[in-house]
């Protein structure tokens, strides 16, 4: 009997660790070098993705203002993690990431993802 609920509580801590591990930085932010200031749950030099997605998604934002101007969210994000800029989440300054528009889809495909962690 001992097994039987050993066995059964050893499954649910497993079943429970397998979802708070279930999202994982995709490929995508690995090659761009994301994962370098991000991870999914917690802070390393800028926020945790998780917490990004709360901040606008999660409180049902629909714009995010870049420089003084007002964008729809993702395009706002998207130009945000491009050119880069500061005082969103203290003063470390995201480093601009594509200066020439030539990673603008894989941006956005990265925005997008980020923004889809919301509450989870």
């Amino acid at each position: 009997m001992k097994s039987v609920i050993g066995s059964i509580a050893a499954t649910a801590g497993l079943m429970i660790a397998g979802n708070t591990l279930a999202v994982d930085m995709p490929p995508l932010a690995k090659e761009l070098n994301c994962v370098a200031c991000h991870a999914i749950d917690h802070k390393v030099v800028g926020p945790a993705w998780r917490d990004v997605a709360n901040r606008y998604t999660g409180k049902g934002v629909k714009t995010f203002t870049y420089k003084g101007k007002e964008y729809p969210l993702i395009e706002g994000l998207v130009m945000k993690v491009s050119k880069g800029g500061s005082g969103n989440w203290g003063s470390m300054p995201m480093p601009a990431n594509d200066l020439s528009g030539v990673k603008k889809a894989q941006i956005t495909e990265l925005v997008k993802f980020e923004q889809s962690l919301a509450n989870k």
